[in-house]
């Protein structure tokens, strides 16, 4: 357990990063299975709707901490290659 005061708050902001981190990983992987599914429905417009949201979220988390810059681009160009042979 953390002895000195700067430990004790970093603590904290690593349980506040980590919870904050936590729903928006969430979220993303939400919309993903919404793509997925217009794809395996071969549903081109509404998969051509929803690309940009997950796209963007993607963007979101890569800036920030959430997730790495070359994992959200690869995720991102394997969905839209996907959503460009419907």
């Amino acid at each position: 357990m953390a002895n000195h005061k700067s430990a004790k708050k970093r603590v904290k902001q690593n349980e506040t990063k980590r919870l904050s981190n936590q729903w928006k990983v969430s979220r993303l992987r939400t919309e993903i299975k919404k793509l997925k599914a217009f794809i395996t429905e071969s549903d081109k417009d509404a998969a051509l709707k929803q690309y940009p949201v997950v796209q963007a979220l993607f963007a979101k988390l890569a800036k920030g901490s959430a997730i790495r810059k070359d994992t959200a681009a690869r995720k991102t160009s394997r969905l839209a290659s996907q959503v460009s042979k419907l």
